[in-house]
């Protein structure tokens, strides 16, 4: 009964995704649940297509069974904020990014977009600009990492990062119809690898600028989804979804300012650094849906991570809390890598937090 779903035969469903529907078109309205890392949605059927987000309606969810409101108070409101075309229905169909409200018009406590716009709007005069490297894990429905054997373990971590071939890569399939998913939706998608732990990958988002690179991750890390649940297969953010000599998995975030991208902007990097090596705990707790917790069992030192009780920075150094690249460093100016953020992160808290750190002093 596990693996009823991937059961299914999904070529079966093309011959009803080719009916006519007509003018009306199916809109998907996506929102952050109340645990800050899961993805809920659910279709509503629109007269015609919208021309500009405001055309959408408001919509309502039960927030009880979404862990954001009291059975006996459970209405929640969906407020459309950004449409992306659909890639599984085509057409003039839509996926609509929302954010969540509770019945007194108070967002609820895992919508940090409405905090993480404002902040944003404070400091566009920087011209902030994010690109974040998004890992996961593809797991079997039982939940054993995705190829591994069912009695044993693979092959020491070496061969797998960047590896070509069935005996190293497991679920080609799925990331390359991830990625091709994302560029029909216009998310900019720059790149993905398979990760040094086998069955790990990673996607890149960026550079984006301001509340965009949260919107552009979150609606990319929908598409994962819905793309495994196609092939009957698990997506995993936990920061470390296997114990022993394995890596766990991060989202590491690319940032940088007008300043630091010009000629001189070594010292506008260095200026944030500092500012960030004296806000580390602050940081930590939001670079995780849980405080800390999750991320506590990944930045360990080892595995390509600092300490998580530590602050540091250095040119190249992948176990550091925040890396300035070579070329960077050689041409003076650019950008650095926050290499701290768990994979499991909400990446409006993690931009919001770097900003209001490096550009509006708090």
């Amino acid at each position: 009964m596990m693996n009823c779903n991937a059961q299914t035969n999904k070529a079966v469903l093309d011959k009803y995704l080719t009916l006519p529907q007509g003018s009306r078109v199916q809109a998907t309205y996506i929102w952050i649940d109340g645990t800050g890392q899961g993805i809920r949605s659910k279709t509503k059927s629109l007269e015609t297509k919208p021309g500009k987000i405001e055309d959408l309606p408001i919509w309502n969810y039960d927030g009880s069974s979404c862990h954001q409101a009291e059975g006996s108070n459970s209405d929640t409101y969906l407020h459309p904020v950004k449409m992306y075309p659909c890639p599984f229905r085509r057409g003039d169909n839509l996926l609509v990014l929302c954010e969540a409200y509770r019945y007194n018009k108070e967002p609820t406590k895992t919508n940090k977009r409405k905090t993480c716009l404002a902040v944003m709007e404070k400091a566009k005069e920087f011209k902030p600009w994010f690109g974040i490297e998004q890992e996961y894990t593809l797991l079997d429905q039982d939940g054993h990492p995705f190829g591994w054997p069912k009695n044993g373990f693979p092959g020491p971590q070496g061969p797998y990062y960047c590896g070509v071939g069935a005996s190293r890569v497991y679920g080609r399939d799925i990331v390359e119809a991830h990625y091709r998913c994302c560029l029909y939706t216009g998310i900019k998608i720059s790149g993905t690898n398979a990760e040094v732990m086998p069955a790990q990958w990673e996607f890149q988002v960026g550079p984006t600028e301001g509340i965009d690179m949260g919107d552009d991750l979150w609606v990319a890390r929908y598409l994962l989804e819905r793309v495994a649940e196609d092939f009957g297969v698990v997506v995993s953010l936990d920061p470390k979804p296997m114990v022993g000599d394995w890596n766990g998995a991060g989202a590491h975030c690319n940032f940088s300012t007008k300043a630091m991208r010009e000629k001189g902007g070594m010292k506008h990097i260095e200026a944030a650094i500092e500012k960030l090596s004296k806000n580390h705990v602050n940081h930590i707790k939001e670079y995780d849906p849980n405080e800390g917790k999750d991320n506590e069992r990944r930045l360990t030192g080892a595995h390509e991570t600092s300490s998580i009780h530590d602050f540091s920075a250095g040119v190249a150094n992948r176990g550091a809390s925040i890396r300035i690249p070579r070329e960077v460093s050689a041409q003076g100016y650019g950008y650095l890598e926050d290499r701290r953020p768990s994979s499991n992160c909400d990446p409006y808290s993690v931009t919001m937090v770097i900003v209001k750190t490096t550009c509006l002093d708090k």
